[in-house]
């Protein structure tokens, strides 16, 4: 047993200490080589099935969901045009009824689908941002795409919900409850925002400017683990809790320019990058073997994409042909969401395994894609 938790943690090291080298040099994100790199381990026996590695795993998810809300600046949001938010919204509709015709009445595939299908996740855009820099078409889809992730979260908590207690009193009750903290939250925000406007110098206060003992990183840490303290207490899924807490610091302390920088060092350094590995142990490399896997996975990928690009001729008046088609390419990586829908499901046996592997295949391939197709289009 004292084995192969020191093989674990010792594979675990080298795995986050290479993937960056051999993203460099596959020329690749770094969140699909982990997942294989997590894959080969469990194959060769390498990496074990083990609970701490699954708790601090979840733990990365929720730090990752966390990231995801620092993407979202409220007021930022306030400021978006009358006609881009409705765009916004009806690009999101569009793929959601594009979802269900395909779903239901093209392929007949299982009604999670119907949810899993149209999930936006503006994670890895972060990524483009860095490669690309200020793009019009990448603008666009930041935007666009937090409207989408704000209701790809609302789908991962009712979804979360409809699979533990069924369409029944305790799912609606659920949905109230959903309901009623979106309605506390806002509360919130009008009364802390009031708060700073009276007294700006709470800012600094709570986040100075020269700060020795990284008062910054552990109110950070104070509100994301209250959050996962007030889902928990509420039953509620702990991913929207942790989405909220990072909506929250990046609204409020927006005077702190490194803060976003310095947790995501501090999560795709460590945490993060063990929650993708884990997600390769879900996945083995002879899963690759099983009949009509990897072509399944191949047709769910080619779906996401293009159901995107024909939601995404909304924004051609806006932004032109070639880059509405970037951001639609942009926002067919919803990697994380996906997986932790698909693996909700999978645990709630509302898919079978062999749909779970095939979304997981799905979710790496599609990154590849989108990386491949927006470096070809955009050069």
């Amino acid at each position: 047993m004292l084995h192969n938790e020191i093989l674990l943690i010792t594979t675990l090291s080298i795995i986050i200490f290479i993937s960056p080298l051999l993203s460099k040099m596959l020329k690749l994100p770094t969140i699909p080589i982990e997942i294989i790199l997590g894959s080969v381990g469990l194959s060769i026996g390498v990496i074990h099935p083990n609970h701490i590695f699954d708790l601090v795993a979840e733990l990365g998810f929720l730090y990752l969901m966390f990231l995801a809300g620092l993407e979202v600046d409220l007021r930022a949001l306030m400021k978006i045009s009358t006609e881009i938010l409705q765009k916004a919204f009806l690009y999101t509709i569009i793929l959601y009824i594009l979802s269900t015709i395909v779903s239901v009445y093209y392929f007949d595939y299982e009604k999670i689908f119907i949810v899993t299908l149209p999930l936006i996740s503006i994670g890895l855009l972060a990524s483009l941002k860095k490669e690309y820099g200020e793009q019009v078409w990448l603008n666009m889809a930041i935007t666009v795409g937090l409207i989408g992730e704000i209701i790809s979260i609302v789908v991962l908590t009712t979804v979360s919900a409809g699979l533990k207690f069924g369409i029944g009193v305790k799912f609606y009750q659920t949905l109230v409850l959903l309901f009623t903290l979106f309605i506390v939250v806002i509360i919130i925000y009008r009364l802390f925002h009031n708060l700073l406007w009276w007294h700006p110098e709470l800012k600094t206060k709570l986040m100075p400017k020269v700060d020795t003992q990284e008062q910054d990183i552990r109110i950070s840490m104070a509100v994301f683990f209250l959050m996962i303290a007030a889902m928990l207490y509420l039953h509620l899924e702990i991913a929207l809790g942790t989405f909220i807490a990072g909506v929250f610091i990046t609204t409020f302390f927006k005077h702190n320019k490194e803060l976003p920088h310095k947790l995501e060092h501090f999560g795709f350094g460590w945490l993060v990058p063990i929650f993708f590995i884990w997600i390769g142990t879900k996945f083995g490399l002879s899963s690759l073997f099983i009949d009509n896997l990897v072509f399944t996975a191949l047709v769910i990928a080619i779906i996401m994409i293009v159901i995107r690009v024909i939601a995404s001729t909304l924004f051609i008046v806006d932004i032109g042909y070639r880059n509405s088609f970037l951001l639609a390419i942009s926002h067919a990586q919803p990697l994380t969401l996906l997986i932790a829908v698909v693996t909700l499901a999978y645990q709630a046996h509302s898919i079978t395994q062999f749909y779970f592997y095939a979304f997981i295949l799905a979710s790496i391939l599609e990154v590849v894609i989108s990386m491949v197709l927006v470096k070809i289009v955009h050069k």
